[in-house]
């Protein structure tokens, strides 16, 4: 077996068993400051790359009643993403912030990267399934389909909006008081 194939068998093991986690896990709710989430997972992708040049726009004070380690993992994976398909950007840009959508208060992770085909906007958040080839955006298929499996644990909704070559913007909307978790 080559080492490539080994990492990438061993890096998707790693995301089923992160995905496992999040549906199984033991779920606290507390008020949670994102803003702040959102400028740690940002100094970590810079740490990453730190050649790379990305404007990160963060809406301050930004909070929300979920659970610290989900949280933690749904800003890693929408922020990770946003990192990865803005790669090929002149000037690429990652904004976070709060926009009202319904009368409800909708956060999102927005770029101005690869985007995607709205027509396909459904497989989005499907395990496995990709609309990008792996060797142009590597990957191992599991992000967005574990943001959407803790967004919905907490009773919220998700959803997004992209553009081919002018972005995507993943919006997430979370109940502003706390649900009954022992279902």
């Amino acid at each position: 077996m080559s080492e490539t194939y080994a990492r990438i068998q061993a890096e998707l093991i790693d995301a089923l068993l992160s995905l496992s986690r999040v549906t199984r896990s033991e779920m606290t709710r507390e008020l949670v400051d994102l803003s702040a989430i959102v400028r740690s997972v940002g100094a970590e992708l810079f740490a990453t790359e730190p050649q790379r040049t990305v404007e990160l726009v963060i809406q301050e004070g930004l909070e929300a009643a979920i659970d610290p380690i989900l949280a933690q993992a749904l800003v890693a994976n929408l922020m990770g993403n946003a990192w990865k398909f803005t790669r090929k950007v002149p000037a690429p840009r990652i904004e976070f912030g709060t926009t009202v959508e319904g009368g409800v208060v909708a956060y999102f992770v927005s770029d101005n990267g690869a985007g995607f085909n709205m027509a396909f906007a459904d497989k989005l958040f499907a395990p496995f399934q990709r609309l990008h080839k792996a060797q142009e955006f590597p990957g191992t298929g599991i992000g967005l389909a574990t943001v959407q499996r803790i967004v919905r644990r907490h009773g919220g909704r998700i959803w997004a909006e992209g553009v081919v070559n002018a972005g995507a913007t993943f919006f997430f909307s979370l109940p502003a008081k706390p649900i009954d978790n022992s279902r």
